[in-house]
């Protein structure tokens, strides 16, 4: 038998292992879970209203993280919570499949206020993937509706959402700076 002395070797091992459950989530089933979520976050993820984001195309690590945080209270939305409060984690796994494998949407933006937010926006993709498409636990921006962004960066910079790098860098923005970034990101 094959022993693995490589520290490479055995961390690709097992990275495979505990990228397993991820990639068995079934897609069918989250599509079906996924007829709760409709009424705000919109037919295939592509939600009408700025109040609600638009889930198509977002990262499943991502969701998988949000919908275990509002499970645990963690993140606080009392919507939310009470939605996710009933998801096991394989209804997890599979709204975050779905979603994931839906095609992106733009939900637009003042192109205007876009082309200042371009300017601006560089600082976010290190984290946010390099057009902005997210990057594993760090959500997809691209296609998102302003608002909903400008909203979001609000909530960091007056403590409201939790995350002390989101705090830090929300902390350095005007309302001004938010809603052109936000712009932006819709725009793509």
């Amino acid at each position: 038998m094959y022993a693995l002395k490589n520290p490479l070797s055995i961390s690709l091992l097992l990275a495979c292992f505990w990228t397993v459950p991820v990639s068995a989530a079934d897609i069918s089933a989250g599509e079906q879970k996924a007829a709760n979520c409709m009424g705000c976050h919109g037919p295939n993820g592509k939600s009408s209203s700025a109040q609600w984001p638009n889930l198509a195309a977002q990262q499943s690590t991502y969701l998988v993280n949000q919908l275990n945080a509002f499970k645990t209270g963690s993140r606080n939305n009392p919507m939310m919570q009470s939605m996710a409060a009933n998801l096991s984690d394989d209804d997890i796994n599979n709204l975050a499949a779905y979603y994931s494998s839906q095609p992106p949407v733009s939900a637009g933006g003042d192109p205007n206020l876009a082309k200042t937010g371009q300017t601006k926006a560089s600082m976010c993709l290190g984290c946010h993937g390099s057009t902005a498409e997210g990057n594993g636990q760090f959500p997809r921006l691209a296609g998102q509706h302003p608002g909903y962004l400008a909203k979001q960066l609000s909530s960091f910079k007056e403590g409201v959402r939790k995350n002390g790098h989101m705090q830090a860098i929300a902390g350095t923005l005007s309302e001004e700076d938010m809603k052109a970034i936000a712009a932006y990101f819709g725009s793509l």
